[in-house]
């Protein structure tokens, strides 16, 4: 399902809701009117759940994207970690064919933390949704041999406790910041190149959950 409408501060938003109300669904605001909006990307399984939305901005010099994207968790049990395995497996085509039509940033809640530095217990996390070996390999991949930049770590390459972006809400995980790095800007090189700088906001608490900002020059 999508939706548009105007908001207050001269943006514009565009959604993509689920199927299921109150499921899950991603967004994008932009000051700018987009020359083509995608809503899904022709995913029979994914596509009604609202996982995928795709502005592009394209000019006789340039074409780019935004995108927002929302991947599955399997946190619930086998039956929905099944599920993220074949969004994976379908997604990775996708975004490789996507890159060799144009530059893009995708932006959005990967529910995968790829690297050890990327979580407080990493330990304790090698065999759940989110950390496991079949996950961490996919973000491997994607970011090897799929050339995409993970834009936080190329900015901020060793940074630990300061890069979580969700909290349980269970054991005052966010008191103690017992947080994973979940949320990312994954971008093609050539935008990558013009990243300046990357924070995670958590001045207000918004929800388990906390908004990563770039700030890119082109």
């Amino acid at each position: 399902m999508a939706g548009k409408f105007d908001v207050l501060g001269g943006l514009k938003g565009h959604f993509h809701f689920a199927e299921k109300k109150g499921y899950s669904g991603v967004a994008v605001y932009s000051r700018h009117e987009p020359s083509d909006v995608l809503v899904g990307y022709q995913s029979e399984e994914f596509d009604p759940e609202g996982r995928y939305l795709e502005l592009r901005f394209d000019t006789p010099a340039r074409k780019h994207s935004i995108i927002s994207a929302y991947f599955p968790s399997g946190s619930s049990g086998e039956e929905r970690q099944q599920a993220k395995f074949r969004f994976l497996d379908e997604f990775y085509p996708h975004l490789l064919q996507l890159k060799a039509q144009r530059d893009f940033i995708l932006c959005g809640d990967i529910n995968i933390a790829h690297q050890e530095i990327d979580l407080k217990n990493w330990k304790g996390n090698r065999k759940n949704s989110g950390f496991l070996p079949e996950e961490r390999a996919w973000m491997t991949r994607l970011l090897g041999e799929g050339a995409l930049v993970d834009v936080y770590r190329k900015l901020h390459p060793s940074t630990t406790d300061e890069c979580y972006t969700w909290w349980s809400n269970r054991g005052q995980a966010y008191a103690k910041n017992v947080g994973w790095r979940l949320d990312y800007h994954l971008a093609t090189e050539a935008l990558a190149r013009g990243a300046q700088s990357a924070e995670i906001y958590k001045d207000v608490k918004f929800s388990d959950h906390a908004p990563i900002t770039v700030k890119y020059a082109w």
